[in-house]
Parts: structure tokens; C-alpha cells; sequence
């Protein structure tokens, strides 16, 4: 991982993130402010209790989820990290790349976290009839 950052339990953030399970997702207030707002593509949770309940989901839907954090910078009360989230879905592994904006409250818990990744590249193209209809639409884009 580069350019890991100092900072109030930021190393030990970017450890849980790579490690998460559902046993250590019970430590997400040490990490995540009661009123943390969270959005990514999909999915716009208010309240630590949210977010829970969707990294709870992510286990129960998925096999094998796993992030790793490719790059970590952090300034203050903001971060971004860069990473790589692999999973198992209906036997198929699947990788999504993606990056994160973090804001931290004064006590250095996580009060926003907004993720940022390609859900047709992602997801969508990966379907077999919706795959071929983007892969489809971008040639014709590319070529006019």
C-alpha cells in the first residue's frame, strides 16, 4: 500500500477496511461518527446505523467480499483511497475498482464517505444481454 497517512487511528482505519468481516464490522463506531452519511452508486445511507446494515448485507449477498486499498492519502480531515473490491457473485469473481472521499469529524471518525466506481464497467457489463448492449453502445460512441 502507498502513501499511508498519520493521523487519528488512520493506519488502524485502513486495516479494518481490508480486513473487514462480519465479526469486525461490530468496531464500525470506533471508525464511522453516529450520523455519518455514506454514498456510493447505488446506495445513500444517513446514520451509522445504515451503513451497518448495508456492510451487513454485503455478507450476506455476497461470497467472499474483500477491499484492499491500493493508495491512501490523507490531509487533515479529508481522504481519498484508491482500492480494489473483490467478491463472489452466483460463482462468477468479480473485481470493481473504485476510490473513496472520506471526511473526518473532530474526533476522527468518518462523517462522510462517498465511494466512486464505474457500475456499468463494474457490474452491468459483466451481464451477459445488458453486457453486450454497452459494450455495444460504447463502440458506437467511440466511432460515432
Amino acid at each position: 500500500m502507498k502513501g499511508r497517512c498519520e493521523g487519528p487511528d488512520w493506519p488502524a482505519l485502513l486495516d479494518w477496511l481490508q480486513t473487514l468481516s462480519t465479526q469486525s464490522l461490530q468496531e464500525i463506531r470506533r471508525y464511522y461518527a453516529e450520523q455519518a452519511h455514506f454514498k456510493d452508486p447505488f446506495n445513500d445511507c444517513h446514520g451509522v446505523d445504515e451503513i451497518e446494515a448495508l456492510f451487513a448485507a454485503m455478507f450476506t449477498h455476497l461470497q467472499q467480499p474483500k477491499f484492499t486499498v491500493l493508495q491512501a492519502l490523507r490531509d487533515g480531515d479529508q481522504a481519498f483511497i484508491t482500492w480494489d473490491f473483490d467478491f463472489i457473485y452466483s460463482g462468477r469473481a468479480l473485481r470493481i475498482h473504485g476510490a473513496s472521499h472520506l471526511q473526518f469529524d473532530t474526533q476522527g471518525r468518518i462523517i462522510l464517505h462517498r465511494d466512486y466506481w464505474d457500475a456499468a464497467e463494474a457490474l452491468f457489463a459483466k451481464i451477459p444481454v445488458i453486457g453486450g448492449m454497452i459494450t455495444w453502445l460504447r463502440k458506437k460512441m467511440r466511432h460515432g
